[in-house]
This record gives C-alpha cells, sequence and structure tokens, in this order.
C-alpha cells in the first residue's frame, strides 16, 4: 500500500464516521496487517462504530504514521515482513508513549502475544475475529488511554500549581485562602489557623514562613497538646540548671531557637491556662524567661498558632483567655474541610499518586472512572490526611497500572457521600425548608456550626436560635 492508498483510507475513515451516531467517540485507531482483507474488515467494523481510522500494511509505514499524527490506540499483527508486532510496540513506546496497543495474533502465536502484554501491550485479540470481543477489547484499551492522558494533564496543571509548594487546589475556598495567606505572609501580624483536622493547617504554616522575609531563619514546631503542662513550658521557654529535678543543665527554649524566624504553636486551643499566661507575656512584651531564671530576653519571633477548637466557645467556657485569643487571632485564616473544595480531591489524589509511586517503586498511571467517582462522592469527614491514607493504600494494595474502586478503602467506597443537593416536596413551608437546609448544611460540616453559618451567610447566633 502506497502513500496515497493509505490517505484514501483515512479519508473515507473520517467521511463515514461522520455519518456514525458515536461523534464523540472520534478515537483515531492505526491498524497495522500485512493482510489486506483482514485489514480492510477490521478497518470496516471500527469506522462503523464510530472511530476514525488509518491503515498500514507493515510495521515500518505503521511507525511512519505514528512520528506524523497523533493515534490513541494501535492493533498490530504479531507476524509482519522487516518489522513484527513486538518491535513495532517498542518503537512506539519510544515515539508515541501515551498511544496504547493491541496485538493481533492467531493460534499458534498466543504465547507471544502474551509476551508482549508484559512488554507493554494492553492486550491481544486472536483471528478469527469476534465482533463482540474485538469491540470489547478497543473499547477498554481507549478507556485505559484516555484516563492515563487525563491524568498526565492532571499532572501538569499538579505542576503549575507547585509554586504554591504542597498546597494543592484550584477551589474557590483554596484559592481565598491562599490569597490570603501571601497577602499576609510579609507582615509580621500572627496568624491564627482554623479549620477541622487534616485540612492542611501545617503546610499553610510552613508556606506562611517560606513566603515571609523570615524565611532564611528556623521556623520551629511546638505541639501544645502533645506535652504535659510542665515540659510544654521548659520547651517554650527554656530553662537553668537546677530548675526542676532532672533539669542537670541549661537549656534553651523554642523561643529563642526561632529568634529571627517563626514559632508554630500547633493545637493551641489545648494549653492550660498557667501556659496561657506566660505565653501572652511573651506576646505583649516580646521578652521569654527560662524557668528558674530572672534574666528577660529579648525574642524576634512571629507566631503563628493552630486549632482545630472553637477558640470563641472556649473563651465562654472559661477555658481559654480571651486577651490571649485577641493576641492570637490578629488574623483569622480558615482552611475549609474537603468536602467543600469541589474539585481538590482528584487533584489531591493525583499528588498522593505520585508521591506514593515513588516510594513504593510502582508506575500506576492514574484512577479508573469508578474510583474516581468513589473519590468524588466520598465526603471526608478526616480531610486531606483521610484521602493521603487512602491513596497510599490503594497503591500498596493495587495490582494494576490503574487504581480501581476495588483497591479504595470499604469505607470511602460504601461511606458517607456529600451533601451537594437539597430536594423537598411541593408543599413544604418556608420555615420547614428554612430548617432542613440548615440541617443539611449541618450535616455537611460534622456538626460545625460556625462553618455551617459561613455557608449559609447568617451569623451563628442565628443558627443556635434556630436548633433551640
Amino acid at each position: 500500500m502506497n502513500d496515497s492508498s493509505r490517505n484514501d483510507e483515512s479519508g473515507q475513515a473520517a467521511s463515514e464516521s461522520n455519518s456514525t451516531p458515536s461523534e464523540d467517540s472520534k478515537a483515531t485507531i492505526l491498524v497495522v496487517d500485512d493482510e489486506v482483507e483482514l485489514c480492510r474488515a477490521l478497518s470496516k467494523l471500527l469506522r462503523r462504530n464510530g472511530y476514525h481510522v488509518l491503515t498500514a500494511p507493515n510495521g515500518e509505514e505503521g511507525l511512519l504514521i505514528l512520528r506524523q499524527q497523533e493515534v490513541h490506540l494501535v492493533l498490530s499483527d504479531l507476524q509482519m515482513p522487516r518489522m513484527g508486532g513486538i518491535d513495532l510496540l517498542k518503537a512506539a513506546q519510544v515515539i508515541s508513549p501515551a498511544t496504547e496497543f493491541v496485538i493481533i495474533t492467531g493460534h499458534g502465536t498466543i504465547e507471544t502475544a502474551v509476551g508482549a502484554i508484559k512488554n507493554g501491550a494492553y492486550d491481544f485479540i486472536e483471528k478469527p475475529f469476534s465482533t463482540t470481543t474485538t469491540l470489547n477489547v478497543v473499547g477498554k484499551a481507549l478507556e485505559k488511554q484516555q484516563l492515563l492522558a487525563e491524568n498526565q494533564d492532571l499532572r501538569k496543571r499538579l505542576e503549575k500549581i507547585q509554586g504554591a509548594g504542597n498546597i494543592i487546589g484550584n477551589s474557590r475556598l483554596m484559592q481565598q485562602a491562599l490569597d490570603t495567606a501571601r497577602q499576609v505572609a510579609t507582615s509580621t501580624a500572627t496568624v491564627l489557623l482554623t479549620g477541622e483536622s487534616g485540612t492542611g493547617k501545617e503546610v499553610f504554616a510552613s508556606a506562611l514562613h517560606r513566603w515571609s522575609d523570615r524565611s532564611t531563619k528556623a521556623m520551629i514546631r511546638v505541639s501544645c497538646a502533645a506535652l504535659p503542662e510542665t515540659l510544654l513550658e521548659a520547651e517554650l521557654f527554656g530553662y537553668e540548671q537546677g530548675a526542676f529535678t532532672g533539669a542537670v543543665g541549661q537549656r534553651k527554649g523554642r523561643f529563642e531557637v526561632a529568634d529571627g524566624g517563626t514559632l508554630f504553636l500547633d493545637e493551641v486551643g489545648e494549653m492550660t491556662m498557667t501556659t496561657q499566661v506566660k505565653l501572652l507575656r511573651v506576646l505583649q512584651e516580646g521578652v521569654v524567661e527560662r524557668l528558674g531564671g530572672n534574666i528577660p530576653m529579648d525574642v524576634d519571633v512571629r507566631i503563628i498558632a493552630a486549632t482545630n477548637a472553637n477558640l470563641e466557645q472556649r473563651v465562654a467556657d472559661g477555658k481559654f483567655r480571651e486577651d490571649l485569643y485577641y493576641r492570637l487571632n490578629v488574623i483569622n485564616l480558615e482552611l475549609p474541610p474537603l468536602r467543600l473544595r469541589e474539585g481538590d480531591v482528584v487533584l489531591l489524589a493525583n499528588f498522593f499518586l505520585q508521591k506514593y509511586n515513588e516510594r513504593n517503586n510502582k508506575n500506576i498511571g492514574g484512577f479508573s472512572a469508578s474510583a474516581g467517582e468513589a473519590l468524588s462522592r466520598y465526603s471526608w469527614p478526616g480531610n486531606v490526611r483521610e484521602l493521603e491514607n487512602a491513596i497510599e493504600r490503594a497503591v500498596v494494595m493495587s495490582r494494576d497500572d490503574i487504581i480501581d474502586s476495588a483497591s479504595l478503602p470499604r469505607s470511602v467506597v460504601e461511606g458517607r457521600q456529600r451533601f451537594d443537593t437539597l430536594s423537598l416536596p411541593v408543599g413544604t413551608t418556608l420555615k420547614e425548608a428554612e430548617m432542613a437546609l440548615i440541617e443539611a448544611t449541618l450535616e455537611s460540616t460534622n456538626g460545625d456550626k460556625e462553618t455551617a453559618a459561613r455557608i449559609l451567610g447568617i451569623a451563628s447566633r442565628t443558627i443556635y436560635r434556630k436548633i433551640q
């Protein structure tokens, strides 16, 4: 077959496929086979099912087509003169790695075809062709090719987003949080990061430090919930020799170590009242005294605090000092829960897929349609942390090059779904509709009345009053 006959085939394919009902499935398939009648019959079958078909009588001409234009799937005979199907497969993987490959084989070469699958072919079809089997294999191969292409596009989008470090998100709420973070990063103002557990408060704290004028100095992290009161004070303020039993030497506190940099106080809502008093003095006066010492030392530290507790409620309950709350809450940056970040789940899932591919020496290309749907529909009560754990598990458990829903935790596939819509019957009163909307929003926020109030655009006290 010369170039003109090959062009005639492709032109005929285009004109025939324009008249088919499957206009949306205009994937380009290259059929490579030295048996003219077989090639013609297979091409006719594919065109009738809405595909754009190109043909070549041998591997060399097939390779030329792959160099010249985009091909989504190659159907190639295994045994051909000059360049066989295996050699074409290996060359195609270099020239057009996004193209899927299916081997055409006879009864005597099935073992070789199975070997081709181990070398990267998607599947094989046997002569004589079964129409149903052929179209089924072609459809699945193209589905995989499309998934890999979509995931490649997601990777490119992730690369653009990487300027924000590990903060991944294109949703409106996440972009608003990022804009606020960039705006306040270069200031000296104290920032209070709030939001549910697992929403990425520590990641944002790192970004705030990295974008600040203090980025060349240290960022020191202290978990206020992980240590008892005495040890927490010793960690924050340091101590002199003999300050308490076991203090055999002098030690600098985290405030001193972070001088000129940033101190991140995680879970600050769990700090005891005694420690709160001492912290307030440091924030007000900019000086710190070690335990057992009486020499005040000036410190220049930018404070970033984080909590998943409702500090306003803790102040009302007498468990958190009101003056300290206002000192910490100069800039409040609330991080949205994952269930409200429309579209971010898929981006984050692909980010974690890359991360755990590298850690586990795997090369999983993406997610099946069922897995993607399960990830998008789940409510993610554990937020980004839960999603990361789910993807790590899926990478470890998956035996295929695509993650299917079977590799995801059962809790994700069968668990609580997001509440995106609310349906009410005709005749519902305004009062009943109002309460149904409030209850559904509270359900979507796991009972967080402050977040629900912000979503509904009303004051939190209104929600409390309505519930009562």
